[in-house]
């Protein structure tokens, strides 16, 4: 059924909240719908209580034919990569990302038409709508991108902010821990996880004046039981999974995100130029293929795509933009995950809760008091 004007009939007094419901830019990314419709077909083969709402131009959505459980929205516009900021939001009001995003805010009763939006669009731009059309939930200054990375524990350690503030407070900071934690509770089901903060050493004296603050900061929260703080944590902690969560800013994580994917490319790239050596690497090749096959799966860093915009009133996911359709799969697996486990819902209580345990502000502030006037 195809739906030229969103939210009317999606929007009814008989649409259900299960099964979820993701709505997805078929547009975005470097590849857009050739990567994007594979993926969501596949996607829905695999999940059976899942719905998709499907958001492109005309003539892309004609390809879908007659798929099962999934309605489509006509954009007349698209975000381009290179798009800026202001034109995203001024210019393009009836591009794909705006109308996904759009199915993810509530209307007047409080139903929104999709659980969840996916994009692989223009990073900038889909922060920027997303934070124009939904708001940040009460408490939380700026969202924050968050996604997983991961460790030899064969496990995975989430790490935010990734590339939406470049320039962070300590106050910020103790925002990306209060949502991380709710995300990795939701998703992981871990009521307690660790939390970390990225510093040049585990030693409380090292680091800026913002990390020592922000130090302090969680320090605090944890005193009043509403966060695990593990304390310092290096880069390489990430890695060794001493800290379910690993927060910084966004400068810092995306560097460490970029460097760690361009190291599993080139390991890989190496191992794969050892064995072709020569006639006798080539056969130890086969010999050692299942764990060469083991190795790549888990250094794979299509496995772990998809990072979510936290802090919003409504949950965006943005999937990278040269994602192929395996990798873009991944982005909406982990997008049903956290709608299907109440994360919207989870992170506003956990901010809530935290809000409530700071001490009021008085004449003699403490860092954590001003941190609560600043997150009120």
């Amino acid at each position: 059924m195809l739906f030229c004007e969103p939210g009317l009939e999606i929007m009814s007094n008989d649409v259900v909240r299960r099964p979820v419901r993701l709505a997805v830019d078929c547009m975005g990314g470097d590849h857009g719908p050739s990567v994007v419709l594979p993926a969501c077909k596949a996607f829905l083969a695999r999940h059976p209580q899942a719905e998709l709402i499907l958001v492109g131009r005309p003539e892309v959505l004609k390809r879908v034919g007659t798929w099962a459980r999934c309605h489509l929205v006509e954009a007349t516009d698209v975000v381009e990569m290179h798009d800026p900021i202001e034109v995203a939001l001024r210019r393009k009001k009836q591009s794909s990302m705006r109308l996904a995003i759009n199915l993810v805010k509530p209307d007047e009763f409080g139903v929104s038409a999709a659980d969840a939006c996916v994009s692989a669009g223009n990073t900038g731009a889909l922060m920027a709508v997303s934070r124009y059309v939904l708001k940040t939930l009460e408490g939380i200054d700026r969202p924050a991108i968050a996604s997983v990375m991961p460790n030899q524990k064969d496990g995975y350690t989430t790490v935010l902010d990734l590339g939406a503030n470049v320039d962070c407070t300590a106050e910020h900071l103790l925002q990306f821990a209060v949502m991380g934690s709710a995300l990795v509770a939701a998703v992981e089901g871990k009521d307690q996880p660790s939390v970390g903060l990225l510093n040049i050493g585990a030693e409380a004296i090292k680091g800026s004046d913002i990390i020592k603050r922000a130090g302090e900061l969680l320090r605090a929260a944890a005193a009043s039981g509403h966060l695990n703080f593990h304390g310092n944590v290096e880069g390489n902690d990430i890695f060794k999974g001493t800290a379910d969560i690993v927060v910084c800013d966004g400068f810092v994580g995306n560097v460490a995100l970029k460097t760690a994917e361009g190291l599993a490319s080139m390991l890989s790239s190496f191992i794969k130029q050892e064995f072709n050596r020569n006639v006798f690497t080539r056969v130890a090749a086969v010999a050692a293929m299942p764990v060469l096959n083991r190795f790549k799966a888990r250094v794979d860093h299509r496995r772990y795509n998809g990072a979510a915009l936290l802090g919003l009133r409504g949950l965006v996911f943005k999937s990278h933009g040269s994602a192929d359709a395996f990798a873009f799969e991944q982005a909406l697996n982990r997008a049903y995950d956290a709608a299907r486990n109440g994360l919207l819902d989870k992170v506003h209580d956990r901010i809530r809760d935290t809000l409530q345990a700071m001490p009021a502000s008085g004449d003699n502030d403490t860092p954590t008091m001003i941190a609560s006037r600043q997150l009120a």
